[in-house]
């Protein structure tokens, strides 16, 4: 596939989306031990190559071709499958096979590396993975989760029986995870599950329908699962491994009922499953389940952000390729107001997103470390996360299909299905809701939002010792985390706590960012200046008190022009290399 542009119609299939975004490689910089960054720095260059290629067009016709649901075979004997579109598989081997990317945060050898990769590096992959693909990425996800809640919660049999092929990249030994635990009457409530556990015969049996299962052919699930006689609510429920295929090589006893006709990730299976009698193994302690598979939920939900980081970047390249080779009343697109000051705030929205899961990974390393305080971070930085990326990536996404003009609203181009997948995001595990109240849980139950508050001021000490004192900053994080814990801990409130969860989310975006410049500065990058350039974009943006009937102040928003400009030319410069 070859961009070009014909008739004032820009293409920019063919483009490496790694080398027309410098600022992913300066951060990888900052956040990677240099033993395996010139390693990283390469996949990243061979998977940006990929997505802006082969990937692109791998994902557009698995999106046209959705999976389809086999019951029987012709002679109508049972034969229950999921067939999948050729391009699907193919992009299923470069995700799990090529990149391993559900296999490095378990096991060494990826990439040829003597021992597990930081989070980071499979964070990164997929933040571009995701730019072409986003419908794999949920198998993908399962598979890493459920591998991780596996190790760290299963019995040794368990995690014997199913560690090799978990974490192979061999496309015919692999096998595929899955989450099942939506039923009809138990979304976002956990505690009205009503599935029922049996122990029969010696093992634990199955009973129930849950409702909306993605990667339903999968070969192992967690689940949970209500043991018989069990408490009410999600203390009593529990954690259940269950395999697609038995040891003995039997199809275990459950159905899928049907494949749902989704808005958004066509090219990914997801359905109904009907269990009947299925058999499953425990993991973890009896009754614990909700507890267990929290920590699954928690791994899904910063992998969503993650994925709608990525699909912001994919839009806002996007729009700065189109921007940059556009022509429109005698002038390009980047040179005429108001197109300039919509490519800032979605440049600033998108690297937000970016900053906070990058950030996030660096937390969840520490915390699986287990060094002081961190697990504690983690617990609100996920759900901040979670909540304000997902929600930010719908109107990123909507603003990058406005660029490209009605061009954007055909499906053969790339925008309309970033928009219809970046509507997942706040959906999956949990709703925007949901998670600004687990924000809120977290700040009463866990007391994190003051290990949170400890963390900044820790970044933020790191920061003055390079750039000097960060008023504006330390103050609106202040006030932010202040709003936050008063309305956590009042139920009068309960109706402010999305602004407050987007304020305390954008507050520490802004002293990441600050935190990422002075390191940056460190090392003497040209670019350091331009994470302080977007921190304060933040701070005018989305922290400050503004009269929308005031006039907009003469060059408030040049800092950010400058910016866009710059990224437009790394963009074109990116292009005209091939």
């Amino acid at each position: 596939m070859t961009g070009k542009i014909y008739q004032n119609i820009p293409d920019s299939v063919g483009m490496n989306v790694f080398q027309a975004d410098p600022a992913m490689a300066d951060l990888l910089r900052i956040y990677l031990p240099p033993a395996i960054l010139p390693t990283a720095l390469a996949e990243a260059g061979r998977m940006g190559a990929l997505v802006g290629d082969r990937l692109e067009e791998l994902a557009l016709r698995a999106d046209q071709n959705p999976p389809v649901l086999h019951i029987r075979a012709r002679n109508g004997a049972p034969d229950e499958r999921i067939e999948k579109h050729p391009a699907y598989v193919a992009l299923e081997d470069v995700a799990f096979g090529q990149f391993g990317l559900a296999a490095m945060s378990h096991r060494a050898g990826v990439f040829g590396i003597d021992a597990k990769l930081p989070p980071l590096v499979k964070y990164a992959l997929v933040y571009l993975f995701v730019q072409a693909e986003f419908g794999l990425c949920c198998p993908l996800s399962m598979t890493d989760s459920l591998t991780r809640t596996l190790v760290k919660f299963g019995s040794k049999d368990l995690i014997d029986q199913y560690f090799t092929q978990l974490t192979s990249q061999n496309m015919d030994e692999l096998f595929q995870g899955a989450m099942f635990m939506t039923e009809q009457m138990a979304g976002s409530d956990v505690g009205a599950i009503d599935t029922i556990a049996r122990f029969e015969d010696g093992e634990w049996k199955l009973y129930g329908d849950k409702w909306f299962c993605s990667n339903p052919d999968a070969a192992l699930a967690m689940v949970l699962a209500r043991p018989e006689g069990g408490a009410a609510g999600t203390r009593g429920l529990t954690l259940f491994l269950l395999p697609r295929i038995l040891p003995d090589g039997r199809k275990n006893d459950y159905r899928i009922l049907r494949l749902k006709d989704k808005m958004g990730t066509r090219s990914m299976a997801s359905g109904e499953i009907a269990l009947e009698g299925a058999t499953a193994y425990i993991v973890g302690d009896a009754g614990q389940g909700f507890k267990q598979m929290t920590d699954m939920i928690n791994m899904s939900r910063l992998a969503n952000g993650v994925r709608s980081a990525g699909m912001m970047r994919r839009a806002v390249n996007e729009a700065v390729f189109i921007a940059t080779n556009r022509t429109a009343f005698g002038k390009r697109l980047i040179d005429l107001p108001l197109m300039r000051r919509q490519l800032a705030k979605m440049l600033v929205t998108a690297e937000q997103g970016r900053s906070m899961v990058f950030h996030t990974a660096r937390v969840l390393e520490a915390a699986d470390r287990g060094e002081a305080g961190m697990a504690k971070v983690l617990r609100i930085m996920t759900p901040l996360v979670k909540f304000r990326t997902c929600r930010d990536a719908r109107k990123v996404a909507g603003d990058g299909m406005e660029v490209r003009g009605g061009c954007g609203y055909i499906e053969e181009w790339s925008d309309a299905r970033v928009l219809r997948d970046a509507h997942l995001g706040s959906i999956w595990e949990g709703t925007s809701n949901i998670v600004a109240l687990d924000v809120a849980r977290a700040v009463r139950r866990e007391d994190a939002l003051t290990a949170l508050e400890s963390y900044m001021a820790r970044l933020n000490g790191e920061t003055e010792a390079v750039l000097g004192p960060q008023p504006a900053v330390t103050e609106a994080f202040k006030r932010a985390a202040g709003l936050l814990d008063a309305v956590a801990n009042d139920p009068a409130r309960e109706i402010e706590t999305r602004q407050a969860a987007s304020a305390v989310y954008n507050a520490t975006s802004a002293a990441v960012m600050v935190w990422e410049s002075a390191q940056q500065t460190a090392l003497t990058n040209e670019r350091a200046t331009d994470r302080l350039t977007l921190a304060h974009g933040v701070l005018r943006h989305k922290l400050s008190q503004r009269d929308p009937l005031a006039a907009v102040q003469a060059g408030e928003d040049d800092d950010l022009l400058s910016l866009v400009h710059a990224t437009m030319a790394d963009a074109a410069i990116a292009k005209a290399a091939e």
